[in-house]
């Protein structure tokens, strides 16, 4: 369903990049604080559905360059991926271990925290955008 406003346009032009970086900051606040990567893919997903709304499902798709099933599963295997580093350190599936980085804060405890939330945010991503752009094509 392709919509026809040049103010809808524009606007979608506009609030993408901040979305996504909106989407970014709280991906980063999420680490330690509320928030994380299910908000924060929720957010990028409403980005792109804004895209596609005032374009058309092909062009937000070709804006996002990567195919929704591909982030689906990449979220997937980071999620689950983030779980065996503990296993493979003698803990228990999904116990949080850090490294401290010389980086200026947020970024200097960097773990399997942030490896699994960065999971979080693709699949949804993922699932969001399959089911948004699916519902949209329909005629």
């Amino acid at each position: 369903m392709k919509m026809d406003s040049l103010i809808l346009k524009t606007t979608a032009r506009l609030l993408l990049p901040n979305l996504l970086l909106f989407s970014l900051f709280i991906f980063i606040r999420g680490h330690n604080e509320p928030g994380g990567g299910f908000i924060a893919g929720l957010v990028a997903s409403a980005a792109y559905a804004l895209y596609s709304i005032a374009f058309d499902a092909e062009q937000a798709r070709h804006v996002l360059g990567i195919e929704t099933r591909l982030l689906i599963g990449i979220g997937l295997v980071l999620a689950l991926l983030s779980g065996f580093f503990s296993m493979f350190g003698g803990q228990a599936f999904l116990v949080g271990l850090w490294i401290d980085l010389p980086l200026p804060s947020p970024f200097n405890k960097v773990g399997t925290p942030l490896l699994f939330d960065m999971g979080v945010f693709l699949a949804v991503v993922g699932v969001t955008l399959t089911f948004i752009f699916a519902l949209e094509e329909v005629k």
